[in-house]
């Protein structure tokens, strides 16, 4: 086997590993400024969504981004990822009793090393 591909392999799993670590740490800093975690890497057919978070009637869609600045972290959400989490944010929507009293929001939390995670609200 290629060295190359073991490389690829771990180099995937480290990522993987702490872009989970990032959604946990970006999970905890919400709780702490009185949000509800209502789901954790929420999957779809149409996406993937890190955090959902509720406070009252707001429901928040939250893109966690693991990087060294805070400007990365933001341009790491591209158009074609705010679609997907659009989407997927439709169908958990469409499963919620109440849905109609929910105003919704899109933000995105960038996560950096050694300081408190970064909140933007109404990102996209």
């Amino acid at each position: 086997m290629p060295k190359t591909v073991i490389n690829d392999g771990k180099r995937r799993r480290t990522a993987e590993r702490r872009g989970r670590l990032s959604e946990y740490w970006a999970a905890l800093y919400l709780m702490a400024k009185g949000y509800r975690i209502v789901a954790l890497r929420y999957r779809t057919p149409l996406g993937e969504i890190d955090l959902i978070a509720r406070k009252g009637n707001l429901a928040v869609f939250a893109e966690v981004k693991a990087r060294k600045s805070e400007h990365s972290a933001v341009e790491a959400v591209s158009f074609y990822s705010q679609s997907r989490i659009r989407a997927a944010s439709d169908l958990w929507l469409a499963k919620q009793r109440k849905a109609s009293v929910l105003s919704l929001r899109y933000d995105i939390v960038a996560v950096r090393p050694w300081r408190l995670p970064k909140h933007f609200v109404d990102a996209f």
